[in-house]
């Protein structure tokens, strides 16, 4: 498998267990990605940790994390103590219960991963707990400690492997009381409810998500497409304008290649039929040979 997994670590259904890998089901490199830079140079701007009561620059190796218990009251964590309470789900995903997927809360899904065999010994195993779900119709409910972190993670069979959703927890959701308790019951009449109905007949389709485009990501990249040639000159904006990175999509990808073949159009022009016209003025012999030496190449 090519994608590199973010996790990997068994899953266990009671004696039978597999070595497994995470990999993210979504991406954000569709993003165009936007730095804060210096308006004068173009170059980009870094980060400096600042004491924010002395003022002074703070390295790396002096910053610890700090756990608030006050207002203002920070009690240090070293990352060794952070190891010391490691839990034992930190390479094992247990799958400790089931249930029907409708019954999970959708305000409750977080993060989609996609879970799959790492290697051709866990295939099988990682096959039977995967079809003995889909038989069943249940999803499983297990824990995983990710980015130092552990979470809920609902398991659920698709396509050949499964896809695993962290849940937040339960102090994480709102209750919708606050919001709706004012909200009026209301009380429609059957004919506006019935011309509701056919608006919402008529407008019934198969959902496409290919349909729903990103317009400001594409009203941003065509903005920066359209700025871009004029500061090539600047040796900063000149960098930002020629680098790519492997993660981008190919959106991003041609739309660095516009802008590369415009900043390489541009000195073309300088180079084609009006300067070498202007050569023979200067050296009647030499210039008129080198000026179809240039045109020709």
């Amino acid at each position: 498998m090519a994608a590199r997994a973010n996790w990997k670590g068994h899953l266990r259904l009671s004696l039978v267990s597999c070595a497994v890998g995470l990999y993210p089901a979504i991406s954000s490199s569709r993003e165009l990605k936007c730095h804060t830079i210096n308006r004068e140079t173009g170059n980009r701007l870094k980060q400096l940790m600042v004491d924010s009561v002395t003022g002074e620059t703070v390295e790396r190796d002096d910053q610890v994390k700090g756990c608030e218990v006050a207002k203002d009251d920070l009690v240090p964590i070293e990352d060794d103590e952070l190891s010391e309470i490691a839990l034992e789900s930190t390479h094992t995903i247990n799958i400790e219960a089931f249930c029907r997927r409708d019954e999970v809360d959708e305000r409750y899904l977080d993060k989609p991963y996609y879970l799959a065999a790492e290697d051709k010994v866990s295939r099988e195993a990682f096959a039977v707990i995967r079809d003995a779900m889909k038989k069943k119709g249940m999803a499983g409910l297990g824990r995983i400690v990710i980015y130092k972190r552990e979470r809920v993670v609902l398991l659920e069979p698709y396509g050949k492997g499964l896809l695993a959703t962290l849940l937040r927890y339960q102090d994480e959701i709102r209750s919708p009381t606050a919001y709706f308790e004012d909200m009026p019951d209301g009380d429609p009449t059957a004919e506006m409810r019935s011309l509701a109905e056919e608006l919402i007949a008529r407008s019934t389709r198969k959902f496409d998500p290919s349909k729903f485009e990103d317009r400001y990501e594409e009203a941003l990249i065509a903005l920066v497409k359209g700025k871009a040639p004029k500061p090539a000159k600047g040796k900063g904006k000149a960098k930002a304008g020629t680098s790519s990175s492997g993660n981008v999509v190919n959106l991003m990808e041609a739309l660095r290649r516009s802008i590369d073949s415009e900043k390489g159009g541009t000195p073309d022009k300088s180079n084609g039929k009006k300067q070498p016209k202007r050569a023979p003025a200067k050296r009647p012999a030499s210039g008129t040979s080198s000026g179809r030496t240039r045109k020709a190449a």
